[in-house]
């Protein structure tokens, strides 16, 4: 659930991990997720489907998306503005932004958006998750976003090979030299806990990892995330 401590903010669970205090109550954690995969929805991919007018870098304004929630789904009625600051607050992913008014995704998008994260102290190797059927073909081609409007990186390998057991049983890891890539201009921002983006990633900054996935690594994710097989 989510609570907000008066001295230390909102915060996750039942007491205020700076002061031990049980705060005021927000929400459920019924109704924290369903909020957060609606939010993610409608800033990631399908704003136009409320009505809601998204500027260049992803921004809705707040009080609009919490009226058109509350008014369009009776599940809603008791979304007020404090409750999505809080959903934003206490996102263990970084997956949303609240400034002076504004919400929105900070990766994830379908629709077009044009970024501004931070490209400072981004890791000179990140990683991404594939196949080995698509590794072939990107180390020879490089990649772009698919359905995606930017191709998402991870910080380190476990966080690469947690994403990539989502999509196949024997998942290939690539590294990325972007080192290299912002020798050369090309730019690298960071975006949600351990989440960089890219508009592409050429071939000559793309190998294998050294290290690759084992059965047992991908079958001990699957048991801890409930992954099942196919």
């Amino acid at each position: 659930m989510i609570r907000e401590c008066e001295e230390h903010g909102y915060y996750r669970g039942k007491e205020c991990p700076g002061c031990g205090e049980r705060g005021k109550f927000i929400m459920s954690d019924e109704e924290s997720t369903i909020l957060g995969k609606t939010t993610a929805g409608v800033l990631r991919h399908f704003p136009d489907k409320y009505s809601l007018e998204m500027d260049d870098r992803g921004w809705i304004s707040l009080e609009h998306f919490v009226k058109v929630l509350r008014n369009r789904q009776k599940r809603f009625h008791w979304l007020r503005k404090y409750h999505a600051k809080a959903l934003v607050a206490t996102d263990e992913k970084n997956r949303y932004q609240y400034e002076d008014g504004y919400i929105r995704a900070t990766y994830g998008h379908s629709v077009d958006v044009d970024l501004d994260h931070p490209t400072d102290d981004v890791p000179g190797k990140l990683y991404l998750p594939t196949t080995k059927k698509e590794s072939e073909l990107l180390l020879e081609g490089g990649i772009k976003p698919s359905d995606r409007t930017y191709v998402h990186l991870s910080e380190s390998y476990e966080s690469a090979l947690e994403a990539g057991v989502y999509r196949s049983d024997e998942p290939v890891i690539l590294e990325v030299d972007v080192e290299s890539m912002a020798d050369n201009e090309r730019e690298v921002m960071k975006a949600g806990k351990g989440v960089y983006l890219t508009k592409e990633i050429e071939p000559e900054y793309l190998e294998l990892n050294d290290k690759q996935p084992s059965e047992e690594e991908v079958e001990k994710i699957k048991e801890e995330e409930n992954i099942e097989d196919d």
